[in-house]
């Protein structure tokens, strides 16, 4: 498998897991302003929709959106439980917070990276952003991961926009919750290495 990314795109959530599953895999780097990839080529031919991840298989087959992705990739290795087994309430839930997150995280973060968005419909989106990580703070409030116990791919995507919240200077240290979490998957080996591999930590 090669897994197209960006370094510091939501592509890091689908590197990470890719990390965590143990598979074997390669990365090719995206120029998200040239379209062209690491070795030169056209990355609309890749994926049409211009943007990362993508991961393509052994067959040339791709597989874009980073919730499809982490969901395929979880399967692909069950003994590392990155997600709740198939069927059933739990993985409705993973689906539930996988949804948010896109959503209500993802979706914001887009307004304040784009410099032709007004100031004060990025000042809204930051009020917004941190009425919603208030909210995820509060449901970390007696658990250490938002499925419970088990760290899983719901928590690798909550991660990166955190991750991006930091870069973008927004201020979450009163969310003890979720610092904690934060903290917590930053310690996680897997995730060391593929800061490390994306040039985003020493």
């Amino acid at each position: 498998m090669k897994l197209y990314l960006t370094p510091g795109a939501c592509s890091l959530t689908a590197h990470i897991v890719l990390q965590e599953t143990g598979l074997p895999y390669e990365t090719e780097l995206v120029d998200l302003e040239t379209r062209k990839t690491e070795s030169g080529r056209d990355f609309t031919q890749v994926n049409p929709k211009g943007y990362v991840p993508v991961l393509e298989f052994d067959d040339k087959q791709i597989l874009t959106e980073v919730t499809a992705i982490v969901q395929y990739l979880a399967e692909l290795a069950p003994d590392r439980q990155l997600a709740p087994a198939v069927g059933g309430l739990e993985q409705a839930r993973l689906q539930e917070w996988l949804g948010f997150i896109s959503t209500e995280l993802h979706k914001p973060f887009g307004l304040l990276y784009d410099p032709t968005v007004p100031e004060d419909i990025k000042n809204s989106a930051i009020e917004r952003l941190k009425q919603r990580f208030s909210f995820v703070d509060e449901q970390l409030a007696s658990q250490d991961y938002l499925l419970g116990g088990q760290y899983t791919v719901a928590d690798t995507y909550l991660f990166n926009m955190l991750f991006w919240a930091g870069g973008l200077g927004l201020d979450l240290s009163e969310l003890q919750s979720l610092t904690a979490l934060r903290n917590r998957i930053m310690a996680r080996p897997e995730v060391i290495a593929v800061l490390k591999q994306e040039g985003l930590a020493g």
